[in-house]
């Protein structure tokens, strides 16, 4: 493993995804068992997403507090939680199941027409967890978004706003096909975090990163609000 730090974010490259998927499994547990340990309490943002499934699979077989441990999402498409584009049906599927399944899930998803509809709701049920969040993990699309943070979306500018006390936001991205109406974290929900974890694989994602890295227009590739600030570190974990 190499360790790269540039500003607030550290780079941790793997030679393999098994290595990085031990060494991030390993990282929450002890995280999340620090936060029982200090508080009674912990919470774990999860992301959506292909890549993470194997890292929930990890933590589903190991040993920590999961019935002091509170789960929710950091973004959620807006379809019903049975479909298979619903992110609470991966992590209903991937991670509260074996020992993680006494964990305490908050879902983003209601039975509002629309997500603006419920960003109330949801900003209450989010509130009433543990926060600081002990955990908040994020990926990254090859756009430079990263929870539902897609770049000059609708309701982007309301979810960089960190003087708002909501902390969800509807989004309604430019390219709607395929992708969907949207509920995000917003950027003031995920910095309230003790850590941030990006986790991305492959070469593509890699150069997605320099680039975010280079430039600071965060309309253009928004996971740069979350990579160039100094209130929370982030460590970005990678491997081919």
């Amino acid at each position: 493993m190499n360790n790269l730090e540039t500003g607030n974010a550290m780079l941790r490259k793997f030679a393999t995804a098994d290595e990085m998927i031990r060494d991030l499994a390993d990282e929450i547990v002890a995280s999340l068992g620090a936060g029982v340990d200090a508080r009674g309490a912990a919470s774990f943002v999860a992301s959506g997403g292909t890549t993470p499934g194997p890292l929930f699979d990890a933590l589903t077989e190991r040993d920590a507090p999961w019935d002091r441990v509170f789960v929710t999402l950091s973004d959620e498409r807006w379809v019903p939680p049975t479909e298979d584009a619903s992110n609470e049906k991966l992590i209903r599927s991937r991670l509260l199941r074996g020992k993680a399944s006494a964990a305490h899930f908050v879902p983003m998803k209601t039975d509002h027409a629309h997500p603006r509809d419920a960003e109330v709701d949801v900003s209450a049920a989010i509130s009433a967890m543990p926060r600081p969040f002990d955990v908040t993990l994020l990926g990254m699309g090859d756009d430079g978004h990263t929870a539902s943070m897609f770049p000059d979306s609708d309701g982007l500018d309301a979810a960089f706003d960190t003087h708002s006390r909501l902390l969800v936001r509807g989004i309604h991205p430019a390219k709607l096909d395929g992708t969907g109406e949207r509920m995000s974290l917003t950027l003031r929900a995920i910095l309230d975090s003790r850590l941030v974890i990006i986790l991305i694989r492959g070469d593509a994602k890699l150069e997605t990163y320099r680039a975010a890295l280079a430039g600071d227009d965060v309309h253009e590739m928004p996971v740069r609000a979350v990579l160039k600030q100094s209130v929370t570190p982030v460590q970005v974990y990678w491997a081919p």
